[in-house]
């Protein structure tokens, strides 16, 4: 018969790889941190604090934001803890609450994209409509389903992972997942993988497709339209679409890395991937919104002006 265990602690076992890298490590992530959490800052400050902001696709951006600070604050200080660790042992409640806040940042992330193509289409293709559909109590629905809808989904495949009799604690990666926890299973995981796959497509195949859909109308209404309309278009969708192909690149190689023999990766090049996802979006999305959108980057050189001590 195999030992079934309720292990009190799990042992992150990818810390191992970066040992040799162990200071620089935890230097260019604090540096990666503090950048994050400065421009994520900034720029919800700035759309909270502006009323010429508070329109649909800035609340939106500011919505990216304040998600990024949740991922990156839910993870880095942890990880920061681990790299000077010699240890790298995690309790059984903190394992649980980290992979609760990594897989509701990620599923959040998808699900703002998703309503913000949803503002850019209703923008492009309705514009005579955009000011009657996109209604204050419309903006509260749609961010109602971007956090309910994932926290709740994360919160049924987390409790059924809970529920997992455990024949090990090694988990191979620098954070826990709920995939690695449920590779020690003693038993079958088949509703785990049934809930997990249903979950997965509620909040991330369905939305992937919808701003898909919601790309393809907006090219088919520009190319129909002026030269001028189309620029004007691609000055409002590029951010969005830098923001939406670089976290769904990032989320793919982690949901690759985790079916993947990792023992069979360069060490280092798997740590790198399976960083990616929480550290590229939440450092990419500010800066690009930040230096992309004209009304917000007039106000962040307006407030750095503000700054600077009288001569």
């Amino acid at each position: 018969m195999k030992n079934y265990t309720t292990a009190s602690h799990f042992n992150l076992t990818m810390h191992l790889n970066l040992e040799p890298y162990r200071n620089s490590s935890f230097v260019l992530s604090f540096l990666l941190f503090a950048i994050i959490v400065s421009a994520n800052l900034l720029i919800t400050l700035i759309i909270s604090l502006n009323r010429a902001l508070h329109e649909p696709m800035y609340i939106f951006v500011a919505f990216l934001s304040a998600n990024s600070l949740y991922g990156s604050t839910g993870f880095f200080p942890r990880f920061l803890m681990d790299l000077l660790s010699d240890t790298h042992l995690i309790s059984r409640p903190a394992c649980f609450i980290q992979i609760y806040v990594i897989y509701t940042y990620a599923s959040f992330e998808m699900t703002i994209l998703s309503i913000m193509a949803y503002d850019r289409y209703i923008a492009v293709c309705h514009p005579l409509h955009y000011h009657s559909k996109m209604t204050p109590n419309t903006v509260c629905k749609l961010a109602a389903f971007a956090w309910i809808c994932p926290a709740f989904s994360v919160a049924i495949c987390l409790y059924l992972s809970i529920r997992l009799p455990l024949c090990g604690n090694k988990i191979l990666k620098v954070y826990c997942a709920i995939w690695n926890v449920a590779k020690l299973s003693c038993v079958t995981t088949i509703i785990n993988n049934i809930v997990g796959l249903l979950v997965t497509t509620v909040t991330a195949i369905l939305p992937l497709t919808f701003v898909l859909y919601t790309y393809f109308r907006i090219m088919l209404v520009c190319r129909k339209s002026s030269s001028e309309f189309k620029k004007k278009v691609f000055q409002t969708c590029l951010p969005h679409t830098i923001s939406f192909i670089s976290y769904t690149i990032t989320a793919v190689c982690d949901i690759a890395l985790s079916r993947l023999n990792v023992e069979k990766l360069n060490p280092l090049l798997a740590v790198i991937l399976s960083l990616e996802f929480v550290i590229i979006p939440p450092l990419l999305n500010p800066l690009v919104y930040g230096l992309k959108l004209p009304e917000i980057r007039r106000h962040i050189f307006r407030m750095f002006s503000c700054l600077k001590p009288l001569s």
